[in-house]
């Protein structure tokens, strides 16, 4: 089994990375194949809203840009399972995310019964460092970005710097389960 996770923090070591990587230890511990990617590194830009709003993302699954947004979306689509962390900011996914989701969910929701995605498990985590406020906003907004995608919703983790230690515990714990319940 393959599982990848993307996390959406310029900090490749804070928070959001740590939870990311704690699932993943999980996983890898159930005998998965693991990867991590920093979103951030891969320079996606933002939708552009091509042709009249509906350009080729939408009449053909395909993104017109050329940069690393379909890389990346080929190893989501060859993963068995995923998870997506991503840092809180103003109470809404990382702009990072933002921008990656956005694209994403243009190319996959009018091709559903085409989707690699569809059902596919995914362990979403919303981090917010700082006051800790805005996590559960922060994980609303991803799993509403979950449902266009239509994905499996395997498990949705609000995560503060003050709950951090025992979210590491329970991420290694569900990284086990997505593994061992995908089997």
């Amino acid at each position: 089994m393959k599982v990848l996770a993307i996390q959406a923090s310029a900090n490749t070591d804070g928070l959001t990375s740590s939870l990311a990587q704690a699932a993943l230890e999980g996983a890898r511990s159930a005998g998965a194949e693991v990867e991590l990617v920093h979103l951030n590194q891969l320079g996606i830009g933002s939708c552009r809203v091509c042709g009249d709003g509906w350009g080729r993302c939408c009449k053909e699954g395909l993104c017109e840009q050329e940069d690393q947004f379909q890389p990346l979306r080929d190893k989501m689509n060859a993963a068995d399972a995923l998870i997506i962390s991503t840092p809180v900011y103003f109470h809404d996914v990382s702009e990072t995310a933002k921008n990656f989701l956005d694209r994403l969910r243009r190319c996959e929701w009018p091709h559903e019964e085409k989707s690699v995605l569809k059902d596919k498990p995914v362990i979403a985590i919303a981090a917010a460092g700082g006051s800790g406020g805005g996590a559960v906003k922060g994980l609303q907004s991803l799993e509403n970005y979950l449902a266009w995608l239509r994905v499996r919703t395997f498990d949705l983790v609000p995560a503060t710097r003050f709950n951090r230690e025992w979210r590491l515990e329970g991420l290694k714990a569900a990284g086990r389960a997505l593994v061992e319940g995908g089997k």
